[in-house]
């Protein structure tokens, strides 16, 4: 395994795992508890996911997103797996460009990831290729624009309190 930030053995399981991305790139931290990140471009993380689950990562522990406003690509999708069999977790990270904010869904991978891919769109406006159903799970159907986006402008809600009236 290419490893980076610390001095950890080979890991079968992983090897596997990253061999099948050729953008991967690890890096394990061993600063506390081993961390496992391994950062895949766009044209990997289908593959790169469906070998984890096939290598042991049975469990979907999240995934969301980070705007970068300054930077390209301007977003991270962060994706959290835990294997209980091999006693593992598995952090990916892969960049999502600003002018064309997509990735391949892993819902039909990871049914859990449903969820968590609707609300990252809702958010952030990054959209899951292939999601069965990616509409609005936190804002309004008719609302306009992403929130945590970091260019998203500020405006206000008129919330009349009770003791207003």
């Amino acid at each position: 395994m290419a490893a980076s930030g610390g001095e950890v053995a080979d890991d079968p399981i992983l090897d596997a795992v990253v061999a099948v991305a050729a953008s991967a790139k690890v890096t394990v931290t061993t600063a506390g508890p081993v961390q496992v990140v391994v950062e895949v471009g766009r044209e990997d993380y289908p593959a790169l996911v469906e070998a984890a689950r096939a290598g042991g990562f049975e469990t979907f522990i999240d995934l969301c997103a980070v705007d970068h406003l300054a930077r390209e690509p301007r977003f991270d999708v962060v994706v959290n797996l835990l294997s209980t069999q091999h006693t593992r977790r598995l952090l990916i990270k892969v960049g999502v460009p600003n002018e064309d904010p997509s990735l391949p869904s892993i819902s039909m991978v990871y049914p859990g990831a449903n969820f968590y891919e609707r609300e990252t769109w809702d958010m952030f406006g990054i959209v899951f290729d292939g999601h069965p159903d990616l509409t609005r799970l936190l804002m309004p159907d008719e609302w306009d624009g992403h929130p945590l986006r970091k260019d998203y402008r500020i405006g206000s809600v008129p919330v009349e309190f009770k003791a207003t009236r």
